[in-house]
């Protein structure tokens, strides 16, 4: 029997990386960006899987054990509170760039009382995350790129963007448009997966390998240092400086191996869809494993960044 398990194993697992060296996702355009979205909003797996955050959980530091689900919401909180938000006075209008389908921003609009606009360019996330959203809620949703936001500036008391940036080929530009459109006194958060910075070691031959995978397989044109973006936000010509970084790396960990043994806890999510969520769901592991080994190595980090625009 045992001997029967690990045939098995075996095979699944070379199905796995036959369907992932099969084919990548490799950053073209905004409209391969929009198009990778697309398809994994209307497979519907990662939402059943995952519920309506696409982003990591936050475990605590050190990390705890903790339901994958509500680690995801309690990464919100954790970032509400890190960043200063949940010192807005109800009402205050915040952007919430890359929504997602909208997990954040419900979170923020229910449980701060903050009327959200979330933008993303794929047009499957933007009507999943209304469908998504109750009546009464204050939060929309827009199709918009966020290299041409399509907002005056000093238009929000807030501006939040989680896992966008490695999508975006010109990070000056991002840094740009997010500090573009914050008013005065307002405040920015940002959370993000980096690459280690250069000036802290060039990579090996294996870590270019992992990291060429981890831009091809998920659209990614290029990853940020922690240092790198927060000179993008410093120097941008709409900043006055004052931004703090952290990095949360370790809290963040356990969010690769639990975005795959969901698949194990909720077996009806995946199978409930159809074959073909199955081999999609083997397709994403290799790059999950991928991600894990490259934050457990330092190849990558975790960098969160806050400032209060004066």
């Amino acid at each position: 029997m045992l001997a029967l398990l690990l045939l098995l194993s075996g095979a699944v697992a070379a199905l796995a990386l036959w369907l992932w060296l099969k084919r990548d996702r490799k950053y073209q355009s905004s409209e391969s960006v929009a198009a990778a979205y697309d398809a994994w909003t209307d497979d519907r797996l990662l939402e059943r899987l995952w519920g309506d955050h696409v982003h990591l959980g936050h475990y605590g530091d050190p990390p705890r054990h903790h339901d994958f689900r509500e680690a995801k919401a309690a990464f919100v909180h954790e970032l509400v509170r890190w960043s200063g938000l949940d010192q807005l006075p109800a009402g205050s209008k915040v952007l919430d760039v890359g929504c997602g389908i909208g997990g954040s921003a419900r979170i923020l609009a229910r449980d701060y009382n903050l009327d959200v606009v979330g933008i993303s360019i794929s047009p499957a996330q933007v009507a999943r995350a209304t469908d998504l959203t109750t009546q009464g809620l204050s939060c929309r949703f827009e199709v918009m790129d966020a290299l041409d936001l399509q907002m005056a500036d000093h238009s929000f008391d807030a501006v939040w963007s989680v896992e966008a940036g490695p999508h975006m080929p010109d990070k000056q530009r991002y840094a740009d448009e997010l500090l573009r459109v914050l008013k005065p006194g307002g405040l920015l958060a940002v959370a993000d997966w980096n690459r280690r910075d250069p000036s802290d070691g060039a990579m090996t031959k294996t870590e270019r390998r992992v990291m060429r995978q981890l831009l091809n397989q998920w659209a990614h044109p290029e990853f940020a240092s922690i240092a790198g973006f927060q000179q993008n936000l410093e120097t941008s010509h709409y900043s006055q400086g004052g931004i703090s970084t952290d990095d949360w790396s370790q809290a963040t960990l356990p969010s690769w191996i639990d975005s795959i043994l969901e698949g194990v806890r909720r077996p009806r999510a995946v199978l409930g869809l159809g074959p073909k969520a199955v081999v999609q769901g083997l397709r994403e592991t290799p790059t999950l494993l991928l991600m894990h080994w490259a934050f457990a190595t330092g190849l990558m980090q975790f960098g969160v960044f806050k400032l209060k625009r004066h």
